[in-house]
């Protein structure tokens, strides 16, 4: 086993002072720091052209009282005082009446207008439906239809659609006689909290709930599966291309000559997993400053969670990086390490496409069966934990097991594949010749 751990402390060294590493390291902080300089420094910067809008209204109800919303609107709601001189900051909206008897009906209508969004005389225009204002009525000529060529703008639509409806709202409500300020005062909506579960103490004190913190819940997952994510990529993966060098420079036929293969590939590993938890460390250290900084402790994950989740981060590397060496130690160049690690990366990455359902549903009987699937259990276990209401005790245990059975059947037959394939030259090994020698040692 010394020789072993020599080969770790040496692996960990020659990982951790190389510049690439120090780099990647101090890379993620600065692009996400970044990111939010960027976005701050951006939020004002907006398009504050004017948003010409035509109103194709065949009630004629409709279009004068989107003008004066739209003039209430330029007054008072794009208009920014925080310097203590106004600046405008957002677009204004102008509205324009087409008259129907002018441009026809549709679809000659829309067509006409269609053009004129397309050569940017207008920004969008709406067609409101003849039977809009009346109660009850279905199908297109009851609807409201917005066309633009910019989809992904939805200031305008959204404007509008609150607009439109509270006009439709009023005008219905005067007909049937009833008083619009009635009608607004019955249907005001009433704010529903998101609280927690009332809890009773040791002593029997009983603690009232607290509102739910719907951004920590989401943030603090997320960002925990994806330094596991990031502690395998840059922990494990760069083994494929270490075992290679070693092999093609004929280092590892030196090294063989003082070393058991298992002793050697086992020494790899454990200076990877060093690496990892290095670096998730460092990134954990950093974000628990940040937020204490912020005032922002509660989205910080709690120490029994983070446990749990470098104990899962230390198994995925051994299981991962024992599948990443074999494929090293197989194949003969890059460009064939390339396709042959691209199934293994296919399962390195899956937790990533099913993130959203566990967080949403952590505790549905398909989240607990992927949580329970070894490759996936450190990244999906830990999603599941962090979310409340957290997971039965057992689960994690089951899963701690699983990934580590699966973790020692990663590393034997590893072993086997590197001690036949690190000094094998020429060809590469198939995956079927792979499994031959794992079969027969």
């Amino acid at each position: 086993m010394r020789k072993t751990w020599l080969v770790a402390v040496r692996e960990y060294q020659a990982a951790v002072k190389s510049k690439s590493f120090v780099i990647t390291l101090l890379a993620m902080p600065l692009l996400m720091g970044g990111g939010i300089v960027a976005q701050f420094v951006l939020k004002d910067r907006v398009d504050i052209r004017d948003r010409r809008v035509a109103i194709l209204d065949p009630t004629g109800q409709l279009s004068q009282a989107v003008q004066q919303a739209a003039a209430a609107y330029n007054a008072t709601g794009v208009y920014s005082d925080d310097s203590g001189t106004p600046k405008q900051v957002k677009p204004k909206f102008v509205v324009e009446l087409v008259d129907a008897s002018q441009v026809g009906s549709p679809p000659g209508s829309t067509l006409k207008l269609s053009e004129r969004v397309r050569t940017q005389e207008l920004f969008a225009f709406v067609e409101v439906g003849p039977d809009a204002l009346t109660p009850g009525a279905t199908g297109s000529s009851a609807r409201f239809a917005y066309h633009s060529n910019s989809p992904n703008s939805r200031e305008l639509h959204n404007w509008l659609t609150a607009v439109l409806n509270q006009t439709v709202q009023r005008i219905r409500s005067q007909r049937a006689g009833i008083d619009p300020e009635t009608i607004l005062s019955v249907t005001q909506p009433v704010r529903i909290e998101n609280l927690g579960l009332v809890v009773q103490s040791e002593t029997g004190e009983i603690t009232e709930a607290e509102e739910v913190n719907r951004a920590a819940n989401i943030l603090v997952p997320m960002g925990l599966m994806m330094l596991m994510f990031l502690g395998i990529m840059i922990g494990a993966t760069p083994l494929v291309q270490t075992v290679l060098e070693e092999k093609m420079g004929r280092i590892s036929e030196v090294l063989l000559g003082s070393i058991p293969p298992f002793e050697l590939m086992l020494g790899k590993l454990i200076g990877t997993v060093g690496v990892s938890v290095t670096l998730v460390s460092f990134y954990l250290l950093g974000a628990y400053c940040a937020l204490s900084y912020a005032g922002h402790t509660d989205y910080f994950p709690s120490a029994s969670l983070l446990t749990w989740a470098l104990v899962y981060l230390v198994l995925a590397v051994l299981m991962f990086g024992a599948m990443f060496s074999a494929i090293g130690a197989a194949v003969s160049d890059m460009k064939e390490a390339q396709s042959t690690m691209m199934p293994v990366m296919c399962v390195v990455m899956a937790p990533m496409f099913v993130w959203v359902y566990i967080v949403k549903e952590p505790n549905s009987s398909l989240s607990v069966l992927m949580s329970l699937f070894p490759p996936a259990t450190p990244m999906l276990m830990v999603l599941r934990q962090s979310v409340p209401p957290g997971v039965p005790p057992w689960q994690p245990i089951v899963g701690i097991v699983l990934v580590l059975l699966t973790t020692l059947v990663c590393i034997f037959c590893a072993s086997r594949i590197f001690r036949m394939g690190v000094l094998m030259q020429g060809k590469g090994a198939s995956y079927w010749k792979m499994l031959r020698w794992v079969l027969r040692g």
